[in-house]
C-alpha cells in the first residue's frame, strides 16, 4: 500500500512539473529574450538597473535552460553522471544568483530614492558591474565543488537526496541565500514605498506618478516573497525532519519540496514583468525626485547644493 502511494504521489509530481514547467518555458524564453533586447539594444545608457537586469536576465534564462532536463531527470530518475552534474551546477547556481540580483536591485533603489543628493557616489554602473563579478565567481565555484564536498553521502538519482543525514551547509545555503536577502528587500522595500508615500502627500500633481511606483514596488515584493519563500521553508522543514530523526516524514517534505520548487522555477518568467515594467513606466520618477529632495533641503537649511543630473530607472 505505502508504495502504490509513493508511486502515485511520484506520477503526480511529475504531472504537476509538465503541467508548469511547459507554459514556463513557453513563456519564459520569449519574454526574457525580449527583455534582454530591450535592455541591450533599446535602452542605449549603461545605468546600474541595466547592469543589474542582464545579470538577472542570464541568471533566469540559465535556469529556464535547465528545466527540460529537470522533467527528464524526475521522470526517469537519471543516475548521476557528468550531464546531472552540469545540470546541477547551472541549476544550483543560477537560482542564489536570481535572489542576489533581485536584492541588490531593491538595494539600489532603496538609495536612490532614500538618499538621492548621495546616490552620484555610492552608485556607478562599473560598481553594480563589480558586484555582479564578485557574486557569481563564489557561487560558481561552490555550485562546481559541491557534489566533491558530498560525495560522501552516495546520492545515487540527480536532484534527489537519497541521505537522511541532516546537511548543515543547507542550513547555511537557506539561511544566507534566501532569508537574509529577503529582509534586505522587505525593509528597501518599505523603506522606498513611505518614502514616495510621504511625496504623495506634498506633491499632489505628482501622486499618480508615485501612486504607480508603489504599486511596482510592492509586487516586486509579492513576487518575490510568494516564489522563493515555500521553497526554502520547504528545505527548513527538511533539515528540522532529519535531526529529528522523523524519518517517516521524509516522504511528504520532499513531496512538497519539489512543489514548491516548481513555484520558485515559475520566477524565471515573472522577473521580465515585474522589472520591464519597472524600467519602462518610470525613468522620469527618479530624475524628479532628486530635485524635489533637493528643494527641500534647500528650504530647511538655506545651502545652495547642486542634484544630480544622472536619471535612475526604477
Amino acid at each position: 500500500m505505502e508504495n502504490c502511494t509513493g508511486r502515485v504521489a511520484y506520477d503526480s509530481i511529475v504531472v504537476l512539473q509538465l503541467v508548469v514547467y511547459i507554459p514556463v518555458l513557453a513563456l519564459g524564453i520569449p519574454l526574457n529574450a525580449i527583455a534582454f533586447w530591450v535592455f541591450c539594444c533599446k535602452i542605449k545608457r549603461w545605468t546600474e538597473t541595466k547592469v543589474y537586469m542582464i545579470n538577472l536576465i542570464v541568471a533566469d534564462t540559465s535556469l529556464l535552460f535547465t528545466l527540460p532536463f529537470l522533467l527528464y531527470f524526475t521522470k526517469y530518475k537519471q543516475p548521476i553522471d557528468q550531464l546531472c552534474l552540469v545540470i546541477q551546477n547551472i541549476y544550483f547556481t543560477n537560482m542564489p544568483m536570481s535572489i542576489f540580483i533581485i536584492t541588490l536591485i531593491a538595494i539600489d533603489r532603496y538609495i536612490a530614492i532614500k538618499f538621492p543628493l548621495k546616490a552620484k557616489i555610492l552608485r556607478s554602473p562599473l560598481k553594480s558591474a563589480s558586484i555582479c563579478a564578485f557574486l557569481w565567481i563564489p557561487m560558481i565555484i561552490y555550485s562546481s565543488l559541491y557534489y566533491t564536498l558530498h560525495s560522501s553521502d552516495r546520492e545515487d538519482c540527480c536532484f534527489q537526496k537519497q541521505s537522511l543525514l541532516p546537511r548543515y551547509s543547507s542550513l547555511f545555503y537557506t539561511i544566507c541565500g534566501y532569508f537574509i536577502p529577503l529582509g534586505i528587500v522587505i525593509f528597501c522595500s518599505v523603506q522606498v514605498i513611505r518614502c514616495l508615500k510621504k511625496k504623495m502627500a506634498t506633491s499632489p500633481h505628482e501622486t499618480k506618478l508615485f501612486q504607480k511606483a508603489v504599486q511596482i514596488v510592492s509586487v516586486n515584493l509579492c513576487v518575490f516573497a510568494i516564489c522563493f519563500s515555500p521553497f526554502h521553508i520547504s528545505l527548513l522543514l527538511r533539515f528540522a525532519v532529519e535531526v529529528a530523526g522523523a524519518h517517516s516524514l521524509i516522504p511528504g517534505v520532499v513531496t512538497y519540496i519539489k512543489v514548491s520548487a516548481c513555484l520558485a522555477n515559475c520566477n524565471c518568467c515573472l522577473d521580465a514583468f515585474c522589472y520591464y515594467f519597472a524600467a519602462k513606466e518610470f525613468p522620469e520618477l527618479s530624475s524628479m525626485f532628486p530635485k524635489c529632495i533637493f528643494m527641500r533641503s534647500k528650504m530647511n537649511q538655506g545651502e545652495e547644493s547642486q542634484p544630480p543630473t544622472d536619471q535612475v530607472i526604477l
